[in-house]
């Protein structure tokens, strides 16, 4: 059996949603892996940043490195033709994004775990959103309370805790386009 194989309920059991404290072995994570995808996407990467909460300072998070790679979008089949050649598993593709992961086996979670989100060049909330939650410590608390929260109501389904996220993400990237105005 591979992973492709299995159920939406298999997958979340095998693959269960864990919080750790917050560490700056994230951004050492981060910044390797960040060199692996320059090496392999060189000039196709127009921005790369470490995004999602690995990348928010003193909060739980799950230790799944978020990875935003932002291109220009023509070149988008080539992108994904290196990265699935790569060990990069295809997870979702639309017309405005494809995610990707690395690091999940089918006998659970590999050492490191990365998500990549591979978007048009400046189509990057993700970073109003880190840099607000950086910049304001009440505001990422509210976000981990949240999440908590919406792990203990939906475990093990990830697309429930998943979809409760949205609404804070959307007004927390509101808001910080306001302050940052057009920092990116």
């Amino acid at each position: 059996m591979n992973l492709k194989d299995m159920t939406l309920e298999e997958l979340w059991n095998l693959f269960p949603i864990t919080f750790v404290d917050s560490n700056t072995n994230f951004k050492n994570v981060y910044l390797e892996e960040e060199h692996n995808l320059k090496f392999l996407l060189g000039n196709y990467i127009k921005r790369i940043s470490h995004i999602g909460s690995t990348s928010i300072k003193n909060i739980k998070t799950k230790p799944i490195i978020d990875i935003l790679i932002e291109i220009d979008f023509d070149n988008k089949d080539i992108v994904k033709d290196i990265l699935l050649n790569n060990n990069y598993l295809l997870m979702n593709e639309n017309i405005n994004k494809i995610s990707f992961n690395k690091g999940y086996t089918i006998n659970g979670y590999d050492d490191k775990v990365f998500h990549l989100h591979i978007k048009n060049y400046g189509d990057c909330d993700e970073l109003y959103f880190r840099d607000y939650l950086n910049d304001n410590l009440d505001k990422s608390k509210e976000y981990e309370k949240l999440k908590l929260e919406l792990y203990n109501q939906f475990k093990p389904n990830r697309d429930l805790y998943t979809d409760g996220k949205t609404k804070f993400i959307n007004a927390v990237v509101d808001k910080a386009k306001e302050i940052y105005k057009d920092r990116y």
